[in-house]
């Protein structure tokens, strides 16, 4: 919806930009001439009718063309202020979005979070690091279709602790025939900072990042 506002705006603003460069007026330089000629033109001989009908119908489209920019821009405006507004109140609220990221903090166990499509005999969790080596393998064993989720207590495959940051992981899961089980990544946690530099929000949970658009579901705190 903002895309789309967005894109009518610029339009509009491009179009009343390319009547300027052509002409050498604007919707108010276009009005004050016009009365000016009303002002001026000669009684005995006044300006030809269909001239003058003609102009009017100028001046009404460059008018409707800066109001529909002008109403447009407005609605620009109040779809991102209502964008900012939603991004700010998930502050502290648990949010849920489809992503292979997780947030650790070392000392704290991770939670590490999935769909299934079916019930798993087997679920196991692959997680990498920043340059996409394996550290930890969680082995989850069976789980029912739907929401699932593995703790992750922060440490490799060697029992040393990780330090805090964004791991990303991979989900296989088996089913009882040994057939592959679909599974979807998901990032969950509490939103502890929100950036609103570029044209849609981004939620922080810890070093993991989304954009607002991505959330799929919000809860109350912790």
């Amino acid at each position: 919806m903002i895309t789309t506002v967005g894109s009518a705006a610029a339009g509009s603003s491009a179009a009343e930009a390319a009547m300027k460069q052509s002409t050498g007026m604007n919707k108010d330089d276009f009005l004050k001439l016009f009365v000016t000629q009303l002002q001026n033109q000669d009684p005995l001989n006044p300006q030809d009718g269909t001239q003058f009908i003609g102009q009017l119908a100028q001046l009404t489209q460059v008018e409707q063309a800066y109001n529909t920019n002008t109403n447009l821009q407005n609605m620009l405006n109040q779809a991102s202020n209502s964008a900012t507004l939603a991004a700010v109140s998930l502050i502290g609220k648990q949010v849920e979005a489809p992503g292979s990221q997780v947030n650790l903090q070392a000392g704290t166990p991770a939670s590490i979070n999935f769909s299934l499509a079916q019930a798993a005999d087997q679920v196991t969790v692959s997680v990498q690091d920043g340059n996409g080596t394996v550290v930890k393998t969680l082995t989850a064993g069976a789980k029912g279709a739907g929401a699932g989720n593995v703790t992750w207590d922060g440490t490799d495959n060697a029992g040393a602790k990780l330090a805090s940051g964004a791991y990303t992981f991979s989900i296989s899961a088996m089913g009882a025939s040994g057939n592959s089980v679909a599974s979807t990544s998901l990032i969950k946690g509490k939103v502890d900072g929100v950036d609103m530099s570029g044209a849609t929000p981004v939620l922080s949970i810890g070093s993991v990042k989304l954009s607002l658009t991505d959330v799929t579901s919000v809860s109350g705190g912790v």
